[in-house]
């Protein structure tokens, strides 16, 4: 299992940021998903993140100052994916750290590293697309 972690500087103020970080947001904004269905339950929400040949369900929960997600059931490659999404106040700003811890589904060499190296990215560009929203 392996730990990525992307953190980026946003001129919003943490509420601002907080309020656009939305579960259907963050999913479509790592690019690599898209949004199929929502359904809200008493423990969360749950989003299914649809791509090629397949649909992920992805619980979220709100944290104090972010948001969290966990892949629930089969989740593709994928034995762990886990996402956490905080915003902290700095410099009349925000930072936004995105981490992730994934585990690879597969019998390759190095198997971790590579999920690692593609989470890196996804978070990459889901903080970028907070940042570029005019935040």
């Amino acid at each position: 299992m392996r730990e990525v972690e992307v953190t980026k500087f946003v001129s919003a103020r943490p509420d601002e940021v907080r309020r656009a970080l939305t579960p259907e947001a963050l999913v479509e904004a790592e690019g690599t998903f898209a949004v199929s269905a929502v359904e809200e339950t008493d423990e969360g929400t749950v989003v299914t993140a649809s791509g090629p040949g397949m649909a992920v369900p992805l619980r979220f929960e709100s944290l104090e100052d972010g948001l969290a997600y966990t892949a629930e059931g089969e989740v593709g490659p994928f034995d762990h994916l886990e996402t956490a999404v905080t915003v902290a106040p700095k410099n009349e700003g925000s930072e936004v750290t995105a981490r992730s811890t994934v585990s690879l589904n597969a019998p390759l060499p190095f198997a971790d590293r590579i999920a690692a190296w593609k989470r890196r990215g996804e978070l990459e560009r889901a903080v970028e697309a907070l940042a570029d929203e005019g935040l």
